[in-house]
């Protein structure tokens, strides 16, 4: 086959992958997911408003949710904070295990591996229907979190006031709001490439989703552990606190750099594992 018929045969990736985001975002079970984080700031907004913030407005209460009670562009950094335990890693692995797992049940993957697509190019393919997934989640708890924070929680003049007391400038707000959005995607993409990696191992999506929130759970509880404090470093979620760093100045990186690396080992190792496995997959 000579090079041009072997170009008409093959459909140029970015078709492909505007395919696959087109039908993720039409599928209803992400669009109620997308519907359930953007009620997680409105949620903690309304919460805070309508009762001053945990200690019934003296601003006493623990953690985040207190931060955010007279401070409203910390609600989206809380929002995010929050959505992470659970939600967020829920949406992207629902995503992923559509993405194979799914296919392979509804007999459609055959399809697509006798397509002249080649293996790795549907992985990078499916990947980016996965990326679509996690990178609008996140924007949309950061989006919704941040006029949620102006409208109904309200603040300073559109300031700042971080856990060690300082203020800072709407500008800088915003960045510290974004620094957290993108280290959160990050945190997803590798539970979506540790998903995608069940996913091509199974039929069953239902599989997929056990295996990988089962997974953050038995994580969470390794890392409550004092004895194991040794095996921390390789446990996935056990920087997953580090987002709240932004809420302090000068700003520490520490903890969002150590996080930001180990989600990409996870992220490298899934896909290499996704890759391999489907390059040998026959259905």
């Amino acid at each position: 086959m000579t090079t041009v018929e072997q170009a008409r045969t093959t459909a140029p990736f970015g078709r492909l992958a505007a395919a696959e985001v087109r039908w993720v975002l039409r599928r209803p079970r992400t669009l109620v997911l997308f519907a359930l984080l953007a009620l997680v700031p409105v949620a903690i907004g309304v919460g805070i408003a309508l009762t001053g913030g945990p200690g019934g407005g003296d601003r006493d209460g623990p953690g985040l949710v207190a931060a955010v009670a007279g401070n409203g562009l910390v609600l989206p950094i809380a929002a995010l904070s929050l959505a992470l335990a659970l939600l967020l890693p829920l949406t992207v692995a629902t995503a992923a295990a559509d993405a194979l797992a799914g296919e392979a049940a509804h007999s459609t993957l055959r399809g697509l591996l006798l397509a002249p697509v080649g293996r790795t190019r549907l992985v990078a393919m499916k990947g980016v229907g996965v990326l679509t997934v996690a990178v609008v989640a996140v924007l949309a708890v950061a989006v919704v979190g941040v006029v949620t924070g102006w409208i109904v929680v309200g603040g300073p003049s559109g300031t700042m006031i971080t856990l060690s007391g300082t203020t800072l400038g709407l500008g800088e707000a915003l960045g510290r709001v974004a620094l957290v959005a993108g280290w959160t995607i990050v945190q997803l993409l590798a539970v979506a490439a540790v998903a995608l990696a069940v996913s091509a191992f199974t039929e069953h999506p239902l599989v997929v989703l056990a295996a990988v929130l089962g997974g953050l759970i038995v994580f969470g509880v390794l890392a409550a552990i004092p004895s194991l404090e040794w095996l921390q470093p390789l446990l996935l979620t056990s920087g997953w606190g580090a987002g709240t760093d932004a809420l302090r100045d000068p700003l520490p990186l520490d903890g969002l750099a150590s996080s930001t690396l180990r989600a990409l080992v996870y992220l490298v190792l899934g896909a290499a594992v996704t890759v391999w496995r489907m390059r040998r997959r026959d259905g």
